[in-house]
């Protein structure tokens, strides 16, 4: 009854940690709505700007986000009469009197999701689809909280223009259009931006991250490539969106394992433990147990110890239970605690070890 409980509490820890942007909000929408969201391509872009004065022209603002969406390769259109697939809605004001959450779900706990104790200038991005609201809310904010206060510091005279200035900024910078490509499930999108030569650096490393939370298979492809080659820069944050492909990676990062590059080999062991916890595969431990015993062999100091990737295959191993990770993991803590090292490096491959031994050993923690 014991382990059964264990096994219950830790499939539970599991399933929350890997709650994704998307996952935590989308019980809501039907599979007709999300084939629909699929097919967007037309956007009928609506902003309004509003000052403690009233509404003001939003041309400037409307002019920086069509320009946004349109490097992503959406057509937008600028009047509701005209056909179009999404309403997206951007709300910029001097003072944020916004403050409600969504009907269901988490968004208020996601990464820029409107800040219920902001009353600063903000832009808030929602979208409409058939008219329908799907309670997907993202906001950009300015770096000043009080409008007139900056003004004055600024030596403007007008709060509300002043902050609808620094909003314009805020939209030449916050990636929406990424956000909503990725709400969307446009993942084939997205791929294409890692090709394009005009795409950023810090875009390029935006979507690598989100690739490495969503499952697409068009974008397994580009990431393959970038994951190959070493002498890119952006290899291991490929090699880490490989890794929410799910179980078709695992031949490549395995490969990618085994190669003398400490980078290119712990993003592979992480991305191998992402998605050994995503999907419970148990191909994935093989080749970190393989990792691990070769080293247990020669592991006298803490220089025959590579600590980065040592760590993350260590983590990965305790995110899968195995019985054969048992004994590789109570050799390796009993190794590393007779090791004079009090280094930040070792500090963390112990605590990594702690909790491996924990989680591959039920026993260990009921006993």
């Amino acid at each position: 009854m014991k382990r059964t409980r264990w096994l219950l509490i830790l499939t539970c820890l599991l399933s929350v940690a890997l709650t994704t942007d998307s996952w935590a909000r989308r019980t809501h929408v039907t599979p007709e709505q999300k084939a629909e969201l699929a097919k967007i391509q037309i956007i009928y872009l609506d902003v309004i700007a509003l000052t403690e004065n009233g509404r003001v022209s939003p041309v400037e603002l409307q002019h920086v986000a069509k320009q946004r969406l349109e490097e992503v390769g959406f057509t937008v259109v600028n009047s509701s009469k005209v056909a179009h697939d999404v309403v997206v809605k951007i709300k910029c004001e001097e003072r944020k009197r916004w403050t409600g959450t969504t009907q269901s779900g988490g968004d208020a706990e996601l990464a820029n999701a409107p800040a219920r104790l902001w009353r600063g200038p903000a832009c808030l991005f929602s979208y409409r689809l058939q008219g329908k609201d799907l309670g997907w809310y993202k906001e950009t904010r300015t770096d000043f909280k009080d409008a007139y206060s900056a003004a004055q510091t600024a030596k403007v005279t007008d709060s509300g223009m002043y902050a609808m200035s620094q909003l314009k900024i805020k939209l030449q910078q916050f990636d929406f259009p990424l956000m909503l490509a990725t709400e969307w499930g446009h993942t084939e999108r997205l791929a294409s931006l890692l090709e394009a030569s005009n795409t950023s650096k810090a875009r390029k490393l935006r979507i690598l991250s989100t690739l490495s939370k969503v499952k697409s298979k068009e974008a397994f492809p580009h990431l393959l490539e970038l994951a190959r080659d070493e002498n890119t820069e952006y290899a291991t944050e490929a090699i880490l969106a490989l890794g929410g492909i799910g179980s078709a990676s695992i031949p490549i990062l395995t490969e990618l394992l085994a190669q003398p590059n400490s980078p290119i080999q712990a993003a592979a062991a992480k991305s191998l433990g992402t998605i050994g916890a995503r999907t419970g595969d148990p191909t994935i431990t093989p080749p970190l147990l393989d990792y691990l015993n070769k080293n247990l062999k020669h592991m006298d100091s803490s220089e025959d110890i590579d600590f980065p990737v040592l760590t993350e295959v260590v983590w990965s191993i305790g995110k899968l239970r195995n019985d054969k990770s048992i004994a590789p993991i109570e050799e390796l803590n009993v190794k590393i605690w007779l090791i004079r090292d009090t280094s930040e490096a070792m500090r963390k491959l112990r605590d990594a070890a702690n909790v491996a031994t924990k989680m591959v050993d039920l026993d260990y923690q009921i006993m």
